[in-house]
C-alpha cells in the first residue's frame, strides 16, 4: 500500500506516519516544506519511502509521477490562526487542496484531509451543517470553503464518487511532535515550558462571560486523532465531514492543573487541587489580550453524532490522562 502524507514533518502529519509505521506501513511519500529545518526532527525517527518538496509535489502528483497511490492524508496547510495575509492563506489551504482533490479523483486515490473546528467560529453548536458555520478569521474561512467545495463536488451524502473523501474537523489537538509550532503549539506544550522555566503556568483571565481559566475547549490527544484517521483508512466505504474531538469540553484550568500535577509528580510532590495550585502561585492568570478580542472561541465541544453514526466508536482520552501522558513524554525528551 502506497500512502502520501502532506505536511509530513508537521504535528499531525508526522504522527500519522508514526501510526502507519506501527502497522508496518512504510511505503510512504512524505511531502512538506523544510525551509524551517528544525522540522526534520519529526521525520528523523520515521520510516518513509521518499521525500518530495511541497513546491513540486502537487504538479507531479497530477501528472501521475508516483504511480498508484492508495490514499493521501492531506495535513499540509497554513495553520496559524493569527495569519492576516488572506491571499497566502487561501492559496495554501484552499487552492492547493482543490487541485489535490481533482488529482485524487482522476487517479482513483482516496483523500483524507484536515479541516478544522475553526470553521464554526463564534457558533455555540458544533455540528457539521452549514447553519452552525461562522468562522472568525481567514484561516477558518479557508477551511470552510474547501469543506463547502467538497459538499458540492461529492454531494450532500458524499456518495457521488466511488473513492473515499473524508474531512476531519480537528478541535484542540495536543501531544508530541508539536515543538516546531511556536505560538500555535498547544497550551499544554507552552505550560510545560513555563513551568520548567518559571515554576508556574499562565492562563488568560476572565473573558467572554467565563471566569479566569474557565473558558472551555474540546482538547483532543494526538494519539486519538491518529486512531480515528486510521479507522477511516480501514473503512474506505465511509466518507463525509466529521468532527474530530472528544465530545467533552473542559476548562483551561483542567489543562493547567494536569500540567502542574504531572510535573510535580516527577519531583516527588503530591497533587494539588485548583485552589491550592493558584494559592501556591503555580497557576497565574494574565489579562486577556486585546488582539484576540472578538476572534477567540471561548467554548468548543465536538458533536460526535455523525462520527458515531459512521461506526467509529473510538474512546477518547480526557484531559487529565492525555496531558499526564504528554508531560511524561516531554519530560523524557527535555
Amino acid at each position: 500500500m502506497k500512502i502520501v502524507v502532506t505536511g509530513a514533518a508537521g504535528f499531525i502529519g508526522s504522527n500519522i506516519i508514526r501510526g502507519l509505521n506501527a502497522r508496518g506501513i512504510d511505503h510512504i511519500i512524505a511531502v512538506d516544506d523544510l525551509s524551517e529545518g528544525d522540522k526534520v526532527r519529526n521525520l528523523a525517527d520515521l520510516k518513509i519511502a521518499d521525500y518530495v518538496d511541497k513546491d513540486v509535489f502537487y504538479e507531479l502528483f497530477a501528472q501521475g509521477a508516483f504511480g498508484k497511490v492508495e490514499a493521501v492524508f492531506h495535513e499540509g496547510a497554513c495553520s496559524d490562526t493569527m495569519e492576516s495575509d488572506g491571499k497566502y492563506m487561501m492559496d495554501n489551504n484552499y487552492t492547493l487542496s482543490c487541485g489535490l482533490f481533482n488529482s485524487c479523483q482522476q487517479a482513483g486515490t482516496r483523500l483524507l484531509y484536515a479541516s478544522s473546528a475553526a470553521t464554526y467560529g463564534g457558533s455555540d453548536t458544533f455540528r457539521e451543517t452549514p447553519e452552525f458555520e461562522h468562522p472568525l478569521n481567514v484561516y477558518g474561512y479557508s477551511k470552510l470553503l474547501f469543506d463547502q467545495r467538497m459538499r458540492r463536488e461529492c454531494g450532500d451524502n458524499f456518495k457521488k464518487f466511488k473513492r473515499q473523501v473524508v474531512g476531519f474537523r480537528y478541535f484542540n489537538v495536543y501531544g508530541p511532535r508539536e515543538q516546531h509550532k511556536g505560538r500555535m503549539a498547544s497550551v499544554a506544550f507552552h505550560q510545560f515550558n513555563q513551568f520548567k522555566a518559571e515554576g508556574r503556568v499562565k492562563l488568560f483571565g476572565e473573558y467572554g462571560g467565563y471566569a479566569s481559566g474557565g473558558q472551555l475547549r474540546d482538547f483532543v490527544f494526538i494519539d486519538d486523532v491518529v486512531a480515528v484517521n486510521l479507522w477511516f483508512l480501514d473503512n474506505p466505504d465511509k466518507s463525509g465531514i466529521f468532527n474530530l474531538g472528544t465530545g467533552r469540553a473542559q476548562p483551561f484550568n483542567d489543562v493547567a492543573l494536569s500540567v502542574v500535577n504531572a510535573l510535580r509528580a516527577t519531583q516527588g510532590d503530591s497533587a494539588l487541587d485548583l485552589a491550592g495550585a493558584a494559592q501556591a502561585g503555580l497557576i497565574e492568570y494574565v489579562p486577556f489580550p486585546d488582539a484576540l478580542r472578538g476572534k477567540y472561541q471561548c467554548y468548543t465541544q465536538a458533536d460526535l453524532t455523525a462520527l458515531r453514526a459512521s461506526g467509529c466508536d473510538h474512546a477518547f482520552a480526557d484531559v487529565q490522562s492525555g496531558v499526564t501522558q504528554y508531560m511524561a513524554t516531554l519530560s523524557q525528551t527535555a
